[in-house]
């Protein structure tokens, strides 16, 4: 199983937007642990990015919250959390 590592950004950006919100957080903490599970269909949606995100994936945290990943060999990289419009 593959560990989950988080960028500054990810955490910042955690922060400033769902920091107020506990709903959110721990929809968050469930997804990633159904992620970390290997769950990629529901409710995750994980999926591949296009356009200047190429390379990059993103799953569902619920609503229009969005997860944006990078894979390698032996970690996820989480590297931005928001809304639709504010990731990608």
């Amino acid at each position: 199983m593959k560990k989950l590592e988080y960028t500054k950004q990810f955490q910042k950006r955690l922060k400033q937007r769902y920091g107020y919100q506990p709903k959110v957080i721990q929809r968050l903490k469930l997804h990633l642990k159904l992620f970390s599970r290997g769950v990629r269909k529901e409710p995750i949606n994980d999926h591949p990015l296009t356009g200047k995100l190429k390379g990059l994936r993103a799953f569902s945290v619920g609503g229009d919250v969005r997860v944006v990943y990078q894979e390698t060999e032996d970690h996820y990289l989480l590297l931005d959390i928001g809304s639709h419009n504010q990731v990608y």
